[in-house]
């Protein structure tokens, strides 16, 4: 049952410190139902959310956003045109917390949506090579994730080979995935920090401008396509511009390769939503992937008798991916953001708290000596000179929200 707004804003002044509430509302943006959320403001004009996770994979992710949020320094966030959730308080409720943070405006829009005109999709792709440009170091002393290229390969082996054993990956599938796989080219990159679950349903917006990134439970060094392959696989008609203004703002640090990686996270997209289905015992969810996963065959050029391999390698170009998102069902209900290749069973909300489940338990392990993590303990956070971001100057990335 979901908590009433007036219970959470009186949380909320348990949580904070003189903290008077004069007006809360439920906050629906982006929670999928994991959260019970509420937007209060203060009598001292301060705009706060509070956010009660609603399932035990919920409190993970928030566990493991919480880490991330330690790991972003005052000086890491200076390095960002937007702004990132900023911790303020939280306090005991039922077995589980409520944390609050400050409240970043904008608002939320599909993939289709964020790369429907060009000013706005090339302000996404300048906030994620922000991102990726971050030093790495900060990660690491926070014990977070780092990744080689080699483990990252890895990590698409394992997803491939446990699809593979349940017997319903269509074998041409595994033949294309594995020629990627072997493709020594796909692997030559240098590992970036990455937000690890960056889709659009992670970007507050006002007007053409990114004003927030939310959502940091997957914060590692990792492949720097793993942030983009939703971006490649919308269908916004700007949808180029977003990836030239990510080029251009690398300043020649995005390998040659970085294109047809993410497309290959993106068909391993369906693989994962399988595997979902089976963790799950969902057979709703096993009969939805097994037919992307059967539409994809039959939209790729006959898989089954021409070679995959070409000067380009194994992976789908743009404008075939363009074409098999053409012939892919898309009729999404009441959803508040966009993905790739959706139909009305996939839901990448419910796939990355699933995921999370499995994961988030080691990205929460806090460094050697640090008190460890847990429902109803204060978190050890340093918030004393973590002040508001400042906006770029015009013509570089921007973007915040919580």
């Amino acid at each position: 049952m979901a908590r009433p707004p007036l219970t959470l804003a009186a949380l909320a002044t348990a949580a904070v410190a003189g903290l008077e509430v004069r007006a809360a509302r439920a906050h629906t943006r982006g929670a999928g139902g994991a959260f019970d959320a509420v937007e209060l403001h203060a009598v001292d004009g301060r705009r706060l959310l509070i956010r009660a996770p609603r399932s035990q994979n919920a409190e993970s992710e928030q566990s493991a956003d919480l880490v991330a949020l330690r790991a972003l320094t005052p000086g890491i966030r200076s390095r960002l045109p937007f702004a990132v959730p900023q911790y303020v308080g939280q306090a005991p409720i039922g077995p589980t917390r409520a944390i609050v943070t400050e409240f970043i405006p904008g608002a939320m829009r599909s993939a289709d949506e964020l790369t429907a005109n060009p000013p706005l999709a090339a302000e996404i792709g300048r906030a994620i090579a922000a991102i990726h440009a971050l030093p790495a170091g900060f990660v690491g002393e926070a014990g977070l994730p780092r990744h080689t290229a080699a483990e990252a390969r890895e990590s698409v082996v394992a997803v491939i080979d446990r699809a593979a054993d349940t017997g319903r990956l269509p074998a041409a599938l595994v033949r294309r995935w594995e020629e990627a796989t072997d493709d020594e080219t796909l692997w030559r990159f240098a590992p970036t920090v990455v937000n690890g679950q960056l889709g659009a349903e992670s970007f507050l917006i006002e007007g053409d401008r990114v004003s927030g990134v939310v959502g940091w439970s997957g914060l590692a060094v990792d492949d720097p396509a793993r942030d983009l392959h939703w971006l490649l696989t919308s269908t916004g008609a700007a949808a180029e511009e977003a990836l030239a203004a990510y080029v251009t703002a690398r300043s020649g640090g995005a390998d040659a390769e970085l294109a047809r990686r993410a497309l290959l996270h993106a068909e391993l997209e369906l693989a994962r939503w399988l595997l979902h289905g089976v963790d799950t015992r969902d057979d709703a969810v096993v009969e939805d992937a097994v037919g992307l996963l059967d539409g994809l065959v039959a939209s790729v050029h006959d898989l089954s008798s021409e070679p995959l391999t070409s000067d380009t390698g194994p992976i789908l170009a743009v404008d075939e991916v363009e074409r098999l998102l053409d012939e892919t069902p898309r009729d999404v209900v009441g959803r508040e953001s966009g993905a790739t290749m959706l139909t009305d069973s996939y839901d990448i909300e419910e796939l990355r708290r699933h995921l999370d489940g499995e994961g988030a338990a080691d990205r929460a392990e806090q460094p050697a000596g640090s008190p460890p993590l847990d429902a109803t303990a204060p978190i050890p956070l340093d918030l004393s000179d973590w002040g508001d971001a400042k906006p770029p100057a015009e013509g570089n990335a921007r973007g915040r929200s919580a």
